[in-house]
């Protein structure tokens, strides 16, 4: 606990913009529920009791799950995904984008607490914007009309943004990041990616979109479908109790 409150006294920036994104993240996913309730003409508290026991709950899952990580060939051993945002897609369409930026952030902040940060908190920063990139599009699309087809649209459309902003976030932020936190020249790194893969060129557009775009698309698209698979039969035993 205390090498993680040094480190973060150590990264003030990066803690900072931490902070903003998240309260950033939950301001849009608040505003979107509360137009929602407002055009259902319901009253019904955003999170009740509930719902916030199984938020708690669905994030240590998710944090449990965020160790077992999946590499993938086409990519830097760097790169590798993991299932922990199913747990978060089942809050988020359960409970709405407020619980679905709530449970991917206690899963960031269990992750700390358990294993620490060994990137300075750029990756986690990385891992909580990346995730609600994915979450936020497909939750608040399903709650405005809970059906299936929707969720579906949802989960496609969360699928090609995370794509999109991970891929864009990766080589703006990401990897520059990286290469000032640990001294190693971007250069050394891309070249890890063309060791792996020939599509990436030498430089850093070729590097994301051969090595990132993929990995994004592809975790996307299994989350997905392991959603739509597990939440209809489970839903009814996470609302129990709601109205």
């Amino acid at each position: 606990m205390n090498d993680l409150f040094q480190t973060a006294g150590e990264n003030i920036p990066t803690v900072a913009g931490f902070g903003l994104t998240i309260i950033s993240l939950f301001a849009i996913a608040y505003v979107s529920q509360k137009i929602q309730k407002k055009r259902e003409e319901t009253k019904e508290r955003i999170l009740n009791t509930r719902a916030l026991a199984i938020i708690g709950m669905f994030s240590a899952v998710a944090a449990v799950v965020m160790l077992f990580e999946v590499p993938l060939p086409f990519a830097p051993s760097f790169y590798k995904f993991d299932f922990s945002e199913i747990p978060v897609m089942i809050c988020a369409f359960a409970f709405g984008p407020v619980a679905g930026v709530m449970t991917e952030f206690l899963k960031i902040v269990l992750k700390l607490l358990f294993k620490g940060t060994t990137t300075a908190f750029v990756g986690d920063l990385a891992n909580f914007a990346v995730g609600c990139s994915y979450m936020l599009p497909a939750a608040i699309i399903y709650s405005f009309n809970k059906k299936k087809k929707t969720a579906i649209v949802g989960c496609v459309i969360g699928t090609l943004v995370m794509t999109v902003f991970g891929t864009a976030f990766n080589a703006v932020y990401l990897l520059p990041a990286f290469s000032k936190l640990f001294g190693m020249p971007l250069d050394v790194i891309i070249e890890m990616g063309s060791k792996v893969n020939p599509m990436v060129k030498g430089d850093i557009i070729s590097f994301v979109i051969a090595c990132v775009a993929p990995l994004n698309l592809i975790k996307g698209t299994v989350v997905s479908i392991i959603t739509m698979l597990i939440y209809k039969p489970i839903s009814p035993l996470i609302k129990k109790g709601r109205r």
